[in-house]
């Protein structure tokens, strides 16, 4: 493995030489902080036109701002009350002509089931108030080590039970969507989505289990990673279900997201699985996969299995549409349609149900030992902290008997995933392709309070039951331009250098991304 920290230094270090320094008197104006970029973030410090302590400072001031005022976004759980004296240490160390990494001070909000030093984790629940890990996370780590200020944790969906809305016991209130207040933000990473929509961080941090990077990622115009089952850590991540977690970045442009991705994924001795991304001969370098002419014959197809639906919403096929003309226009060759004809014979031989829950939270409980104030998930139910609408969902998991060695609807699902990943992997062979896209969701952000409309949710499927990647970039806007709507590219095991190189064609191609009017920019 590369040390990452080591290798980044180099290259901000090589940047910083680029830059010629300036005096007090030739140094320009700082830049606007809303929707800045992490390479615009550099430059700023590098040409000494920001400090490290102005940039947390400016991220705070937005947050007490928009997001505990104003329109209230609630989004931000708690602020890092050591913010500000790492952002002086990073400070100094630049000024000493050093820089920690290649994410030398960029403020990152973390998802509240990532494990901090610093600051309590608690999935969102009450039941878990208070719990301070012992170390990081293997990703917040992995970013601090980079020279990443983490700035807060940030709200989600309670233990992340839910795609479609964003509420908890530990932050009163709903999550709100910065582009139209009385909209979700999906769930459950739905409070990084909002807080890096709304320009309260410079790139997040989410999980994803069948939805939650990328679900969050498209409602609110944003970019999200979910990666290959195994080329990315769960570890000091609480678990919903291990068989399907991944974590990774959420971030307003393809570039922001590769910058963070570069620096998390990797071999993790405390998450197995991660032993998988030793087969690859050497980590890639996705800042490679950057390239403008990079979707020139190119052959995508279109997955109508993902998306189509008889509730599937007008506007978003209109857009979905445009997307794949755009798509065009650089050179690809669009496949309509694509399809794996087994799916259906697949979906109906699964039978039984799998929740490994109870088992997977359990066992990270009892590794924290007395650190955690409940150990079980009956101690959770028996403590009464946590909010009325996970109630039912705590005591299905509470039901569920034995190991998922044992159950026979795990066993099933095991097997019906096997056979998916085999069926897509014919499907790319059969018609050559090098990815499929379709619509991220089928349908608008919710109202809030609203689960009785479609949700339109297109995600739960292919990338979390093949372990195969996916990324969703901004398509455009629905309901008179308010709304933001996802394009997903979805690829092979380990194709993320191609599917990054996509998403970016795209989203330079579109320009779709645009900040929410909710949250203007401060003097």
């Amino acid at each position: 493995m590369r040390n990452h920290s080591i290798f980044g230094a180099g290259i901000l270090l090589a940047t910083l030489a680029a830059f010629p320094q300036r005096t007090d008197a030739q140094t320009a104006a700082p830049p606007q902080i809303e929707e800045i970029s992490i390479a615009d973030l550099q430059a700023a410090l590098t040409g000494k036109r920001l400090t490290c302590r102005q940039i947390v400072d400016h991220y705070i001031r937005r947050i007490d701002t928009y997001d505990k005022n104003g329109p209230s976004i609630n989004s931000i759980v708690l602020i890092n009350p050591r913010a500000r004296a790492i952002a002086d240490s990073l400070d100094g160390v630049l000024m000493r002509g050093g820089a920690r990494g290649p994410l030398h001070c960029i403020p990152i909000v973390v998802k509240d089931n990532f494990e901090t030093v610093d600051m309590p984790t608690t999935a969102g629940s009450l039941s878990l108030a208070g719990y301070m890990a012992a170390k990081d996370a293997f990703q917040v780590k992995r970013v601090r080590d980079a020279g990443a200020v983490i700035l807060a944790k940030s709200n989600m969906a309670e233990f992340a039970f839910s795609p479609y809305e964003t509420v908890s016991s530990i932050l009163p209130g709903y999550s709100k969507n910065p582009y139209a207040l009385d909209r979700v933000t999906a769930g459950s990473s739905g409070g990084t989505a909002g807080a890096v929509a709304a320009s309260f961080a410079a790139v997040g941090l989410g999980s994803d289990t069948g939805n939650s990077i990328r679900g969050p990622s498209a409602h609110q115009a944003l970019v999200g990673i979910r990666s290959t089952m195994g080329l990315t850590s769960r570890g000091g991540v609480v678990p919903l279900f291990m068989g399907a977690d991944i974590a990774g970045p959420m971030a307003r442009s393809v570039a922001d997201a590769v910058a963070v991705f570069q620096v998390i994924i990797g071999d993790d001795p405390d998450d197995s699985v991660t032993a998988r991304s030793r087969r690859l001969a050497a980590m890639p370098n996705y800042k490679q996969s950057l390239d403008p002419a990079g979707l020139r014959g190119a052959r995508i197809g279109v997955l109508r299995q993902a998306y189509e639906s008889p509730t599937t919403d007008a506007e978003v096929v209109q857009l979905f549409q445009r997307a794949l003309d755009d798509i065009r226009k650089q050179g690809a060759t669009i496949i309509d349609s694509a399809i794996v004809p087994e799916l259906d014979s697949l979906r109906r031989q699964q039978t039984g149900a799998c929740n490994t829950f109870k088992y997977d939270l359990n066992g990270f409980l009892a590794a924290r030992g007395d650190r955690v104030p409940v150990k079980t998930v009956d101690d959770v139910l028996r403590s009464r902290r946590f909010h009325p609408s996970v109630e039912k969902r705590l005591e299905t998991a509470q039901a569920v008997e034995g190991t998922p060695d044992e159950n026979p609807g795990c066993k099933s699902r095991d097997a019906f995933r096997a056979a998916l990943r085999d069926a897509v992997t014919r499907m790319f062979d059969r018609l050559r392709l090098d990815a499929v896209v379709y619509p991220s969701w089928s349908n608008p952000p919710r109202l809030i309070g609203d689960l009785n409309t479609p949700h339109g949710d297109n995600n739960q499927l292919f990338s979390p039951s093949t372990g195969f990647p996916a990324i969703t970039v901004p398509m455009g806007y629905l309901r008179g331009g308010v709304l933001p709507s996802g394009l997903q590219f979805f690829g092979r095991a380990w194709s993320e250098p191609t599917l990054i190189k996509f998403a970016y064609v795209y989203e330079q191609a579109t320009h779709h991304r645009r900040p929410p009017t909710t949250v203007p920019p401060l003097r």
